[in-house]
């Protein structure tokens, strides 16, 4: 088919996606006279900041970029790295007789589309081409069947992004005054940060229970194999028909729930143990059931993020930059669904092979259908599966790495989706006998086989327990009937503690945050990116652990903002904006309800009321709105928000600098700081270990008198680790062109403070030390610093190898070392600090090895630096492997070419002064800021990636 113009020539059609990597595989199937060009991504948003508003916008609008005051009209601007990008877009559409807006098929992927219309303003037929898989089919039926632009779902999109900003921009400076700079509040990333809180203060309240049962070992007598056991173990479950007490009979308190279970100790254990020693055993029950497991549903969104961690260690983000490859490079469907539907393409193919692969006994007479599970689910989207209407299996693909194991994940949930029920029996036996005190105890032991494994032939589904059985787990039981004899071989006492709920693991909290209805799922990944970037939780192994500044974050949440975090209400949120997307519901009214409060804007509607319900801070029926509960807060104190009681008179603080704990009132007698290592998880903060770190040395160590200066030198334990430095005396100028600065050093690794001498002080603050000067007269000094001790020639620095070089080195030293050839990198490879096994993408040994940036896991290609919260002692091998997973999703570093200033003519003008060391500071801080958020904003850009406020 050759494109044609309204005028009825041959024309040419501008085809614009959201990334690069999408365009050069449409252009492969689109052919002559189409132009496929990327957006990349959004190409304009709410400003980012007062200074992108355009001037004729003052006041609240400047600060929130949404004109609150006019029906929430939003203020949109080019985002500053996409307007080359809109300008050649620009320059191809007037080019082009035909316009076609192909971005992703879901709300966002709506949003972009309408923005490129506003933007472009193009005077060509515009079409909406939408498709769910990149196929040469799918890709010209989408050309041949376009639809307008959905403007309810623009509308749902946008008034989503305008209550982000204000939920953010109006919560987030509260949490600046109040607790630290640069944090942040989010209409979901809060709630997601309180259930992780929440789950540590559990942990924290926990009390453990010790309870003791007994195993039994039972002989049949008969020479047993493997379809037929000879014996059969089974655990103690009843005395005189009281049930004994298992962990799920305690509460969080170590207290029983009830007193109708027997609760054994050790003693009554080893009792009871040594009473049916010699007692006679017998069956006295069997129960055997048909045994029947149906196939998973296809994988949505949240289901492939869980699984993905499960299996292949993957975090959320990590799944969904995978998947965008696979789905941009043609191998999957749209990874952003909340559907497990399949097309009938796509159970054909799923039967096709399942016939292929493992026979027509595999094949269920018809197909499979699975209903959603998920509230307001877009049932029009497909569930995520392999592209086309014949699935290539993961050998046919030619894929490596991780996309490979992503892809032979989705293949086969697909395939397993459309087979056969799993089929057996399960039994359950249970034995009396009787003790020598006359007391009757049963024991139970169950069983399952599996005589027909159907889907799980394909594929297993994994659990968030690694202790759990697997589906696919057979325990086979001896042949045993109703009253056969049996012999107690064995009889052990075992001893058990409660445990506390586990933490939520990435797969984990995606479940949860979806069972409660909070967020969607194109959001999952960015929202716990989000957390963990925020400081509010970091990671141990595959665990999420919440911070100490967390804490403080969601007592201040918790109690001035209650209704912001409360489950509930997010959830009903969430579908009010549904609503808002089906067109049941407005949109200012909602918002106005949201942000002003009951008493103005439009009245009626659920939504509204629901919106006004929101706002309050906890009492039911106070209907103010958010800005109204920002502006009247009231007194907050600061320090009894970031304070909490560990016991003994001990308060936990988080502060400026992190957390520490105090004892006393600051400047009184007695009182006692330490700070806490902010890797610690809260539920590790004991009092016995908060009175080992206040009972480490602490506060300024006085050393004694510098005899040259007479200033006195003392140690302390700072931010960055021990140092000595002088005291300057009262009145000597510390800002200001006089200022003085006092002489500092910070303690060499082999010292500690409660060792260093005023000698050693006295040494340390004499550096840097001027070694010589070469031939040239240029200046050789020896320093201590960062990655230890060196020399220093002008630019060229060589390493020491031991810190006392620094002062007895001579000059003939010296020049002999800068004599060598520069080397680079280490003269000889340092051993691993730990083995960790292979890794399964690769094949190649993990190691742990000490770099110049801390510890780091690597395969020999590819290298990731361990995060806060992981350490050398405790990182698991898979969570090694989630580290090299997570950097090989990111793609190699893309190496900048700086550009080269043109000349200048040179004139007389007076040279500028000099800026000031904190000028610099702040210079390069806004240098770095500014380049952070144009490359956060590019990845997020590239791969795809929805974000929240």
């Amino acid at each position: 088919m050759s494109p044609t113009s309204e005028t009825g020539h041959a024309g040419r059609r501008l085809v614009i996606v959201e990334s690069p990597a999408k365009a050069k595989t449409i252009k492969g199937y689109l052919g002559p006279g189409y132009v496929v060009e990327a957006s990349v991504g959004h190409i304009r948003d709410l400003p980012s900041g007062a200074a992108e508003v355009p001037e004729k916008y003052t006041g609240e609008v400047r600060r929130l970029g949404v004109d609150v005051e006019h029906d929430f009209q939003p203020i949109y601007v080019v985002n500053a790295d996409k307007k080359a990008q809109v300008r050649k877009l620009k320059e191809l559409l007037a080019e082009s007789d035909e316009l076609f807006l192909a971005t992703d098929e879901d709300r966002e992927g709506e949003a972009i589309a309408w923005h490129l219309q506003e933007v472009l303003k193009p005077k060509v037929p515009v079409h909406r081409m939408v498709f769910h898989e990149i196929t040469k089919e799918a890709i010209r039926a989408a050309v041949a069947n376009p639809r307008q632009l959905n403007k309810l779902m623009v509308d749902a999109q946008e008034t989503r992004r305008i209550l982000d900003r204000l939920y953010g921009y109006e919560v987030s400076p509260v949490l600046w005054k109040k607790v630290m700079r640069g944090l942040s509040a989010g209409r979901v990333q809060s709630v997601a940060t309180r259930l992780v809180v929440e789950r540590e203060r559990e942990r924290i309240a926990f009390r453990s229970a010790e309870y003791w049962d007994l195993t039994g070992t039972f002989g049949t007598g008969r020479t047993g194999d493997a379809s037929d056991p000879s014996a059969l173990n089974a655990r103690l479950s009843a005395v005189d028909g009281r049930r004994i007490a298992q962990g799920r009979d305690f509460g969080p308190d170590g207290q029983l729930k009830s007193d109708q279970v027997l609760h054994l100790d050790e003693a009554n254990a080893h009792a009871l143990a040594a009473a049916l020693q010699n007692a006679s055993f017998a069956v006295r029950s069997v129960e055997s059931k048909p045994y029947r497991r149906s196939p998973y549903a296809p994988f949505r969104t949240t289901t492939l993020q869980q699984e993905a961690s499960r299996k292949l260690g993957f975090g959320a983000k990590s799944t969904m930059q995978v998947a965008q490859k696979l789905y941009e490079n043609g191998f999957i469907t749209y990874m952003r669904t909340d559907s497990t539907t399949l097309s009938a393409t796509a159970v054909s193919a799923a039967r096709a092979q399942v016939t292929q692969l493992y026979g027509a006994s595999y094949l269920p007479d018809k197909p499979r259908t699975y209903a959603g599970k998920v509230k307001n689910a877009q049932e029009a989207h497909e569930a995520i599966r392999p592209s086309g209407d014949r699935f290539r299996t993961p050998a046919e693909t030619g894929l490596t790495g991780d996309q490979f194991r992503l892809y032979e994940l989705i293949w086969k949930r697909t395939v397993a989706s459309q087979m056969k029920d799993a089929v057996g029996n399960s039994v359950t036996v249970k034995i009396a006998g009787t003790s020598s005190d006359g007391r009757d105890a049963e024991f139970s032991a169950s069983g399952k086989t599996i005589t027909f494994h159907g889907f799980m032939k394909a594929y297993v589904e994994g659990a968030d327990d690694p202790n759990a059985e697997l589906d696919d787990r057979e325990r086979r039981l001896p042949q045993v009937a109703e009253g056969d004899a049996l012999t107690a071989e064995e009889i052990t006492v075992d001893g058990h503690a409660t445990k506390p709920p586990a933490r939520y693991t990435e797969a984990s909290l995606v479940k949860e945050l979806e069972e409660r209805e909070i967020g969607r799922p194109s959001t999952y990944a960015s929202i716990i990116g989000t957390i963990l970037d925020r400081g509010y939780v970091f990671k141990k192994g595959t665990a999420l652990v919440p911070s100490f500044l967390s804490f403080a974050v969601v007592n201040l949440l918790e109690t001035h903002f209650g209704r912001l975090v409360d489950y509930d209400f997010t959830a009903r949120m969430e579908d009010d904006l549904d609503r808002i997307a089906r067109g049941e519901a407005q949109s200012v009214p909602w918002l106005k309800r949201f942000y002003f409060g009951a008493g103005d804007g439009p009245e009626g509607g659920t939504d509204a009321a629901t919106a006004a319900a929101a706002a309050g801070n906890g009492d039911g029926d106070h209907l103010g709105g958010l800005k109204e509960l920002v502006t009247d807060l009231g007194a907050i104190d600061a320090r009894e928000i970031s304070s909490f009681s560990i016991g003994d008179g001990i308060m936990l603080r988080v502060g400026r600098y992190g957390p520490y704990v105090e004892r006393g009132e600051k400047d009184a007698e007695g009182h006692q700081r330490a700070d806490v290592p902010e890797d610690m998880a809260p539920d590790e903060l004991t009092v016995e270990y908060a009175e080992e770190l206040l009972a480490k040395p602490s506060g300024d160590f006085e050393l004694g008198v510098d005899p040259q200066s007479g200033h006195q030198i003392v140690a302390r334990d700072g931010r960055y680790g021990p140092y000595v430095t002088e005291v300057l005396p009262d009145g000597t100028p510390k800002t200001g062109k006089n200022a003085v600065k006092p002489r500092t050093a910070s303690l060499f690794k082999s010292m500690s403070l409660d060792t260093v001498t005023l000698a050693d002080a006295l040494k340390l603050m004499s550096l840097p030390r001027v070694v010589g000067t070469d031939a040239e007269g240029v200046e050789i000094t020896a320093q201590n610093g960062r990655y230890g001790p060196y020399l220093k020639k002008g630019t060229d620095s060589r390493s020491l190898t031991g810190e006392e070089q620094l002062f007895d080195i001579t000059l003939d030293e010296a020049l002999a070392i800068y004599a060598q050839p520069k080397q680079r990198g280490r003269a000889a490879a340092k051993p691993p600090l730990k083995e960790l096994g292979t890794d399964p993408v690769s094949g190649s040994p993990v190691v742990v090895k000490d770099g110049r940036f801390g510890a780091y896991v690597t395969d020999g290609e590819t290298n990731a630096t361990l995060r806060t919260g992981d350490s050398v002692e405790e990182i698991t091998p898979e969570r090694g492997y989630e580290l090299l997973a997570e950097k090989r999703a990111k793609g190699p570093a893309k190496k900048k070419t700086a550009k080269k200033a043109p000349a200048k003519k040179t004139t007389a003008k007076k040279a500028p002064a000099k800026k000031t060391t904190a000028a610099k500071k702040t210079a390069a801080k806004k240098t770095t800021t500014a380049a952070k958020k144009t490359a956060a904003k590019k990845s997020s850009a590239s791969s795809g990636t929805k974000t929240d406020e």
